[in-house]
């Protein structure tokens, strides 16, 4: 297009808006002062009102964002509460397993066994324990410490031997028991003092 035709339509353009421009003006000046007063009223609430829709859809974003981020954190929780769960369970049915293997170590003790296989077994108990100690798992087994429901399963009540012993003291672990974390895998079971 050619320097003159842009000139030409720019012009056309520009001829157009003032027309439109006057047009309006016109059109307001056939209204009196009261109709116009009746339209900025008008115009003033239907800016109000988009002004409210505005704001009630930002809120109704804003909800939804936290619901969304609310979620996320929900489910991130659970999948992690199943993996520990599922974690516990797995090196639960190895926990019988470990204590065989350290009943025998304590009862060849006072036998005469062969040294070479003794060896053997001593290695096999020795990896278990650092599989356990890999997933966190702590053995239960202390005497001598007050009862605690959470972590001991009084199997019986016994008189102490010693009476500065108090009430409700682990007297003897019949079998130890485990946790992971502040969970408990496994009560240890256990003699309690009267």
């Amino acid at each position: 297009m050619s320097e003159s035709n842009e000139k030409v339509t720019e012009e056309q353009k520009n001829d157009e808006e003032q027309q439109s421009a006057e047009e309006q003006i016109a059109k307001y000046k056939d209204y009196e002062a009261d109709e116009l007063r009746e339209l900025l009223v008008a115009r003033d609430n239907e800016v109000e009102e988009l002004e409210q829709a505005l704001n009630e859809a930002k809120d109704s974003h804003l909800r939804k964002a936290a619901e969304l981020e609310n979620y996320r954190k929900r489910v991130k929780r659970e999948r992690s509460q199943i993996y520990e769960q599922a974690r516990a369970k797995a090196l639960e049915d190895f926990l019988d397993i470990n204590d065989d293997l350290q009943r025998t170590l304590t009862a060849a003790e006072d036998l005469d066994v062969n040294e070479t296989f003794m060896d053997g077994v001593l290695l096999v108990a020795n990896k278990f324990n650092e599989v356990l100690d890999k997933h966190g798992v702590v053995r239960i087994d202390e005497e001598g410490v007050p009862f605690d429901v959470d972590l001991h399963d009084a199997m019986m009540r016994q008189k102490p031997q010693d009476d500065d012993i108090g009430s409700d003291v682990v007297l003897n672990v019949v079998e130890s028991g485990y946790r992971i974390g502040d969970r408990t895998i496994r009560h240890a079971k256990v003699i309690v003092s009267e």
